[in-house]
């Protein structure tokens, strides 16, 4: 199963701990979607015509799928699943997304966007589309120098 990971499931390190099984296939967008932060305090994504996510596909086994549904705490109705389709080198394909319950916008928890916008930098997201990510946490990143400032 592909899984499109546009938040903290971007990043390799937390991604391989919480799933062993992941391959990280690189990078993907999802068309017609903004990125928000919830009013809790994490991302989600929400419908927009002219919008593109950019994030991380992953191959994940049934192993891997059962621990992210407790990290996204699915049960717990944080996150569902949805499948949409993403564009990896062209190509279309259905990958599972976790989308928020929360409908309401909100500012990020604390440290939250750090690792965003650190894992979207590891993954070579489009420079353009890191800052915009930047700009949910203003005041917190130094653009130019290529990483994050740690609170």
């Amino acid at each position: 199963m592909l899984h499109f990971a546009y938040g903290s499931n971007m990043s390799h390190e937390p991604m391989q701990q919480r799933c062993p099984d992941a391959q990280c296939l690189g990078r993907a967008v999802l068309r017609r979607h903004r990125f928000i932060i919830m009013a809790n305090g994490y991302a989600s994504i929400v419908p927009q015509p002219s919008g593109n996510v950019h994030g991380v596909l992953w191959r994940i086994s049934p192993r891997d799928l059962a621990a992210l549904d407790v990290y996204e705490n699915v049960l717990g109705g944080l996150y569902s699943r949805s499948f949409l389709p993403v564009i990896r080198n062209s190509r279309s394909m259905a990958a599972l997304v976790y989308i928020g319950a929360e409908k309401r916008e909100g500012a990020p928890r604390r440290g939250y966007m750090e690792l965003v916008v650190d894992a979207a930098r590891e993954n070579d997201l489009p420079e353009e589309y890191v800052e915009q990510l930047a700009q949910l946490a203003p005041g917190r990143f130094n653009l130019g120098s290529g990483g994050g400032d740690r609170m």
